[in-house]
């Protein structure tokens, strides 16, 4: 189910290029985009395959098909996608990513949201945490060049967001039957909602539709409206760049003084590795990936791994724990008719001290099992199907929330001393634990989830509390940005200390997480970064 592999596919190095980019997800589509449009020469080595558009209705009957688990709707699994987890907690890594040319935003939810203004002062606001070496006014631009660029539509509602320069790009779209059932609820316990700004279309855009309505916008959106980094990918190639497929970078070399990367070697599907040179190398792999090459492409100059002299590079992995509960309700609450969140709650985010970590809440649209869950779910045909159907469909609510995850050394993304991938090199080792920062936050965020969900009158059938907890596979943290060399790896233009002509733009250099989906930040930290490039080159 990937493109088809022709027979003349030319994955040999270009002679000259200006900017090797690893990775074809957002940050690597946006900043490839971004340069090729300046009439730079980029080359882009994408680890995974070219998946074939019209499949995209084929992979959405997969999902749904019970004999089919998440990983292999895109294709994840195998020695290539090895990968151990060791720790408190087990980390489930292959769940909620894809390799391949779009990356992860080709199985994402949608949402984009700016970090607040307090994210960027953890530290110097509560004690908690580490301040970022750019504000947010820093990427306040770039948060409004990022919307425009993915297609964003919202309502620009939110009274606890920070200030926008301009409404979202795109009209919002209206908030779901089930919003207005939790919005009397909501009144009545003092909380209140607003809409969720979202990377899918509600109106049509360049050659793609508005969204039609499938509700499988996580892992397949069959129409297109979703933005994913296809979009810019193939821009950048329309523009000139070069893109290679199912060419995973094996290391990144340094020349003689060891402060330039001077090529990323690669392999191809025959069995061969490439060099690939350039003037400048973007790191744009994911919080996972990108400390992970960094440690392959270890030297007699980097020991510890490439940029590393701070110890560092895979240290701090951070991801959003979830928290929640729902339950039914006596009247049909029209579960499912919208697969996304339409509102939100920014209001239990900031904070004037440690007493408690961020918390973003979620009024799930898609709470409770779909018809079609439902009717492959059991093993009765014709009216005893439907009438079990229409007894337990259509009555589940549910509130949701991501909970912000401190910084800690400890948690990390290593090279395991054993296991190896497909092309003999060792697999991620995540370590995850929780502490009771997090847990805390979780437990408040279950308080004000019950207070909602009673005031509604539900019958509470489900809680994921702490010890019940896992990840929003939002991988941060990993290549830390900073300003002091010896505490982090990127500095202020998302470079490298070490290497003057390595960037990552990615979540991994969140030096905090907050509470908020990165891929909006992810995708202003790219635009912020291609700029730096350019003034270089």
């Amino acid at each position: 189910m990937t493109a088809p592999e022709a027979a003349d596919v030319d994955r040999t190095p270009s002679e000259r290029a200006d900017v090797c980019v690893v990775g074809a997800g957002p940050a690597g589509g946006l900043v490839a985009d971004r340069l090729a449009a300046e009439g730079h020469d980029v080359v882009v080595l994408e680890a995974g395959p070219r998946f074939d558009e019209s499949d995209r209705l084929r992979r959405m009957e997969r999902d749904i098909r019970p004999a089919h688990g998440p990983d292999s709707v895109w294709g994840m699994g195998g020695e290539r996608d090895a990968y151990e987890s060791t720790g408190e907690r087990f980390y489930p890594l292959n769940a909620a990513r894809v390799k391949g040319v779009g990356g992860s935003t080709l199985h994402w939810q949608g949402m984009v949201m700016r970090l607040h203004e307090q994210d960027f002062e953890l530290e110097s606001a509560t004690g908690v945490g580490a301040d970022w070496p750019v504000d947010y006014d820093d990427l306040r631009p770039y948060y409004a060049d990022a919307e425009a660029e993915l297609g964003v539509a919202g309502a620009s509602d939110n009274p606890f967001a920070p200030p926008r320069e301009e409404p979202h790009p795109l009209p919002a779209f209206p908030p779901s039957y089930s919003d207005s059932l939790f919005a009397d609820a909501c009144e009545e316990v003092g909380v209140a909602m607003h809409s969720v700004p979202n990377a899918r279309l509600s109106e049509s855009r360049d050659d793609r539709s508005a969204c039609v309505g499938y509700g499988t916008c996580k892992p397949v959106c069959p129409s297109g409206a979703k933005y994913d980094a296809t979009v810019h990918v193939a821009r950048a190639e329309e523009r000139g760049a070069r893109v290679l497929h199912r060419a995973p970078v094996q290391r990144l070399e340094h020349g003689d003084a060891g402060d330039r990367v001077t090529a990323a070697v690669y392999a191809t599907p025959d069995g061969e590795e490439h060099r690939q040179e350039a003037r400048e190398f973007v790191l744009a792999a994911g919080g996972v990936e990108n400390p992970r090459l960094l440690l392959l492409s270890e030297s007699e100059r980097y020991p510890d791994g490439l940029a590393n002299s701070s110890g560092l590079v895979g240290r701090y992995f951070m991801d959003h724990l979830f928290a929640g509960a729902g339950g039914t309700l006596d009247r049909r609450t029209r579960q499912n008719h919208v697969g996304f969140n339409t509102s939100e709650s920014h209001q239990f985010y900031d904070r004037p001290d440690d007493s408690r970590g961020a918390i973003k809440l979620e009024f799930l649209n898609y709470a409770g099992p779909s018809p079609v869950e439902m009717a492959l779910g059991g093993d009765d045909f014709g009216d005893e199907m439907l009438e079990r159907i229409r007894a337990g469909y259509g009555t589940h609510v549910a509130v949701g929330a991501l909970v912000e995850q401190a910084p800690r050394a400890e948690n990390r993304v290593r090279l395991h001393p054993e296991r190896t991938d497909d092309h003999g090199n060792p697999v991620p080792e995540v370590v995850w634990s929780l502490d009771d920062y997090a847990r805390r936050t979780i437990e408040r965020a279950n308080e004000i989830q019950h207070e909602i969900l009673d005031a509604l009158g539900a019958d509470i059938e489900w809680t994921v509390g702490p010890e019940s907890t896992g990840p929003a596979f939002h991988h941060m943290g990993t290549t830390r940005m900073g300003s002091d060399p010896a505490e982090s790896v990127v500095d202020a233009q998302l470079r490298t200390h070490d290497l003057a002509n390595l960037t990552i733009p990615s979540s991994s250099v969140f030096p905090t997480g907050g509470a908020m989906n990165p891929t909006l930040t992810i995708a202003a930290l790219a635009l912020k970064a291609a700029d730096h490039v350019a003034e270089r080159l």
